[in-house]
């Protein structure tokens, strides 16, 4: 298939609602009843026929597999969902298609077959490499299928990224490092590594209401924040989102075009869309999703984002990754008072070296000036981003 180089490029987001248990910290979608996959993956398909025009004229160059669990996915229903995908959109020809997967999922024979279909690239939610942590979170493997499975998949995938948790109680510095040493040892060449969180109604909210978990020391998380900067950067990795390090060429495209404002197609429940001024949503709620799709309807709510709202995401985005805040941009795209409110408002960071303005060159070689978070912002960043917005 031959592409276009001057069409718009974009995102297919597939969510996969289902678990074999619930980890005590996750807030997102999903169900622990495998009962009604095959009713679900059908609807999957169903809303990807439903919605292929909302994509014409731009070409997908990134398709992800998110969820929950896909790797609860059967060989025959992924198969199904890629080639609905390449049925009835423009996919370039060198696609990043990224399954997300749990350790417990990714035998020899799972692998393999894998490595046989379109994936190219394995998200793997490994979290930690220590028994204790895997319990403490409800994580549905343990540190030895932690372990064997990436020493599997490495083996079969160049492009593997996994997911690890820090600022977990109790969990000392030396054992934080220990667990990057390890990932380290296998090769791994793109690391998301997030603090843990309380999310509101999670069972881990709960547990520290009730006194059974330990409230979550901040100053432990940036310790542990620190050290995975550094640590990362010896070993070649580019700090190019704050949750996110990769070595270069092996960024997420996927995420990246998110951060970049670039249109995706969410499907799925719960599953999000942009599309330049407009996001949906779909419902998130398995029986209701399948419903509306069987009757030929969207189970979607759409908003229309104002010019403040897009300011808004772009300083959050913007911030929180190595591209940052172009002034230009601001002043072209959302006006000069944007941008004016963005200096006021960043002028006390910039005096506590939160932020910095550095310059660049574009293209034509032309300087454009920015706005980036500094070293020893990064772990402050939503914060800040929050004290630019404009209400």
């Amino acid at each position: 298939m031959v592409i276009l180089k001057s069409k718009i490029i974009a995102g297919i987001y597939i969510h996969i609602p289902f678990c074999k248990q619930a980890c005590y910290y996750c807030d997102f979608h999903f169900s622990t009843s495998l009962k009604k996959k095959g009713i679900l993956v059908k609807a999957l398909l169903a809303e990807l026929e439903l919605r292929k025009g909302e994509l014409q004229g731009q070409v997908v160059e990134t398709i992800y597999l998110g969820g929950g669990t896909p790797s609860l996915l059967g060989d025959e229903e992924l198969t199904a969902i890629l080639d609905t995908v390449y049925k009835n959109y423009s996919v370039t020809e060198d696609p990043e298609i990224t399954l997300e997967a749990n350790p417990d999922d990714l035998t020899n024979k799972r692998i393999n077959a894998l490595s046989n279909s379109l994936v190219n690239r394995l998200s793997i939610g490994i979290q930690s490499f220590f028994e204790d942590d895997l319990k403490n979170m409800n994580r549905a493997h343990n540190a030895q299928e932690a372990k064997d499975c990436l020493a599997l998949a490495s083996r079969y995938f160049d492009n593997i990224t996994i997911d690890l948790i820090y600022g977990i109680p109790n969990m000392s510095l030396n054992k934080w490092q220990e667990n990057l040493e390890i990932a380290f040892g296998f090769g791994v060449n793109h690391i998301s590594s997030y603090a843990l969180t309380v999310e509101p109604k999670t069972a881990l909210d709960t547990f520290i209401k009730k006194g059974t978990f330990q409230p979550i020391d901040e100053s432990l998380a940036l310790q542990h924040f620190n050290y995975l900067v550094d640590r990362t950067a010896e070993e070649g990795f580019i700090h190019y989102e704050i949750s996110n390090f990769g070595k270069p060429g092996y960024f997420s495209k996927h995420n990246t075009s998110y951060w970049q404002g670039k249109p995706y197609v969410g499907i799925g429940p719960s599953a999000h869309s942009f599309h330049g001024t407009k996001r949906s949503w779909n419902v998130a709620n398995n029986s209701k999703y399948v419903k509306a799709i069987q009757g030929n309807e969207l189970p979607s709510t759409m908003e229309v984002l104002t010019t403040t709202d897009l300011y808004n995401e772009y300083i959050m985005t913007g911030l929180r990754t190595i591209w940052g805040v172009s002034l230009d941009k601001l002043e072209g795209d959302f006006g000069i008072l944007y941008k004016q409110h963005a200096l006021k408002a960043s002028k006390k960071y910039l005096e506590k070296g939160l932020l910095s303005i550095s310059c660049d060159l574009d293209e034509n070689q032309k300087p454009i000036e920015k706005l980036v978070t500094t070293q020893k912002g990064k772990f402050l960043v939503d914060g800040i981003a929050s004290e630019l917005f404009m209400i």
